[in-house]
């Protein structure tokens, strides 16, 4: 271990702990504000400030497709269903579409998954395209902006690109009938075919439960220097080893396994959540896209990030101050990786992990269920939406206006569902 790197590690667990933000539901009254720009709107409440119209869809949309298959409660996909739930209980809802701001669709395009668990790439398209068809014909809110003031979640790797892989992703694009609408979904990514502008990113879900069942004394020492669970290589789909995650994750394996400071494996061992406590670095490397649950594991845990995914658009970032509470790595950069951590400023971290410890930033990337917090991700997506208001001189068309090419796409998705 470096002299640098000796003196940041024994400063840090000297005073470094992990605040038990989910351990206590918060009080009624808006989370105390955090310094900074941006941190500066997370307690925001969105009640009050915008309205939203339910569809109400046939159940082979969203229930029917739950019922088939659990297994969607509990992936990290699942902040399409949670939102659903949400807002059909939330005080933003309104039952009088005059009076909407924005209109919501619930469907839930990655509960239709497949053995293994992954949704299934080429229905989702279908299901989505035929869930916008019934609206336009039942409605006529949707045509009057072909779909301006409406919003969809697509929690899918690449949005509402709906595939795994990158490449056959942009192949596709974002499914043509959705390209006036909000979207919001877990991918984001600065210039890239997959994120259309006004785009809301969101955290993948990661279960609150879970995580607060494995908190430890928030006393416990920070004894990891920087800590990685993950794999590296992806075999099966990239027997090279060069195309995923654009080779970081090989890089920090074949740079790092033998360093001491790095507690890395492609093991995933019971005690992950309570390492992650002991960590003062939590490694947040792409993988096939940008991002994962790894990253809000992180922020509950109080761990550092260290986002190494370029161009990577981060959840709410326009409320969560995440260059205040993180380290960003650039992917070329990864081999200086030791003395780049080792580099930052004992004060620094400390800095980060008393942000990293306010019960605010995290619930603001947690969809609790089956009860809300105030300033949860809930309330950051409304409040996103909120301030997007109002819509735009543009948003409404004229009568008999089209914009939309309700046959542009790939054939395949075009084929009915």
């Amino acid at each position: 271990m470096g002299a640098t790197a000796a003196v940041l590690l024994t400063a840090v667990v000297a005073c470094c702990c992990c605040a038990a933000l989910v351990a206590a539901a918060p009080p009624p009254h808006k989370h105390a504000r955090i310094s900074g720009h941006a941190g500066d709107v997370l307690g925001d409440d969105p009640v009050g400030k915008i309205k939203v119209f339910i569809y109400e869809m046939p159940r082979k949309y969203n229930y029917y497709l739950l019922e088939k298959d659990n297994r969607c409660l509990y992936h990290m996909f699942a902040a399409e269903i949670f939102m659903h739930q949400f807002l059909l209980a939330s005080a933003v809802r309104t039952l009088n579409p005059e009076e909407a701001d924005w209109f919501y669709t619930p469907v839930y395009v990655t509960c239709d998954l497949t053995q293994q668990g992954f949704p299934l790439p080429y229905r989702a398209p279908r299901i989505m395209r035929s869930a916008v068809q019934y609206i336009a014909a039942t409605w006529p809110y949707w045509n009057r902006t072909e779909g301006a003031d409406h919003f969809f979640l697509a929690p899918h790797d690449f949005g509402a690109c709906f595939h795994y892989q990158e490449e056959t992703a942009i192949q596709r694009g974002i499914l043509p009938v959705l390209r006036r609408a909000t979207l919001v979904q877990t991918f984001g990514q600065r210039n890239h075919p997959c994120m259309q502008s006004g785009s809301i990113i969101i955290p993948p879900y990661a279960n609150p439960q879970k995580m607060q069942a494995h908190l430890i004394s928030p006393g416990t020492p920070r004894s990891i220097f920087a800590y990685f669970r993950g794999l590296f290589y992806d075999m099966g789909n990239d027997p090279e080893g060069g195309y995923y995650a654009r080779g970081a994750r090989a890089s920090v394996w074949e740079n790092f396994k033998d360093n001491p400071l790095f507690d890395m494996s492609s093991e995933h061992p019971s005690t992950y959540y309570e390492d992650m406590q002991r960590a003062i670095f939590c490694l947040c490397p792409l993988g096939w896209a940008p991002w994962s649950p790894r990253l809000v594991e992180a922020v509950v845990f109080g761990c550092i990030p260290v986002i190494i995914a370029d161009d990577i658009v981060l959840p709410f970032a326009d409320a969560i101050p995440w260059d205040q509470i993180s380290v960003f790595v650039a992917e070329a950069d990864v081999p200086r990786l030791d003395s780049i951590l080792a580099s930052v400023p004992p004060e620094d971290v400390l800095r980060k992990q008393r942000l990293l410890a306010s019960p605010a930033m995290k619930q603001a990337v947690l969809f609790h269920q089956p009860a809300a917090r105030p300033g949860d991700a809930f309330d950051q997506v409304l409040n996103g939406l909120a301030r997007k208001l109002p819509h735009g001189k543009g948003a409404f068309l004229e009568p008999g206006e089209k914009v939309l090419d309700w046959n542009a796409g790939q054939e395949n998705d075009l084929k009915p569902w």
